[in-house]
């Protein structure tokens, strides 16, 4: 069964686990940060130019405190590089991907990138923010204040960067398959029901 799974998910609310379970469960591979290795290696360019270009836009401006990197970052400008060309090489990373087997893809605007793909189920994982704090600290090692920070910045990121790129808003509920609250089954009961809603669109 060729599947395609995009995920999309609020921070500390289990996307990552849950899509790593789907996997598991389908026999499909798994896409998270993979994708900067792909797309890395189908570019020619290195990888830590799309990890720090991973899910946020205007990476560029990070580099500007290192003078290897930003000399780097200049011979690709003069090359004719740029941010949105980055997220092109990972999209066409995702579209190879996901033509070579079942898989499941954690972010990267993968359900805009495969938005004509009939074989695509979209998620979004949400859950209340007491519930993704405690998730952060626990896996952080933080304080809850510290957690917050942590959410909230990085859901900023992660909204921008989805619609600058996709046109839409991010985590609209209109815009996927399924949104769920993992709070109200617990992270490896909301994987199964996701299973179970999966195989009744097969």
């Amino acid at each position: 069964m060729h599947l395609i799974i995009n995920i999309g998910r609020q921070l500390g609310s289990g996307g990552h686990n849950i899509g790593q379970m789907l996997a598991r469960e389908f026999g499909a591979t798994y896409y998270d940060r993979e994708l900067l290795n792909l797309a890395a290696k189908e570019s020619g360019l290195s990888e830590r130019f799309f990890e720090q270009n991973d899910e946020h836009k205007s990476f560029m401006h990070s580099f500007l405190h290192i003078p290897s990197a930003l000399s780097a970052m200049a011979e690709y400008s003069r090359q004719g590089f740029s941010e949105d060309m980055f997220f092109q090489f990972q999209s066409d990373a995702i579209r190879r991907a996901a033509e070579e087997g079942p898989c499941v893809f954690v972010g990267r605007c993968a359900d805009y990138v495969l938005r004509d793909n009939p074989r695509c189920t979209n998620i979004f994982v949400t859950a209340p923010l007491p519930f993704r704090i405690e998730r952060v600290a626990a896996q952080h090692q933080c304080t809850p204040e510290e957690a917050r920070r942590i959410i909230e910045k990085g859901e900023s990121r992660r909204a921008s960067y989805y619609n600058y790129y996709t046109g839409k808003r991010w985590g609209q509920a209109s815009d996927y398959h399924l949104c769920i609250d993992s709070s109200v089954l617990g992270v490896e009961q909301t994987a199964r029901f996701i299973a179970e809603f999966v195989r009744s669109r097969s």
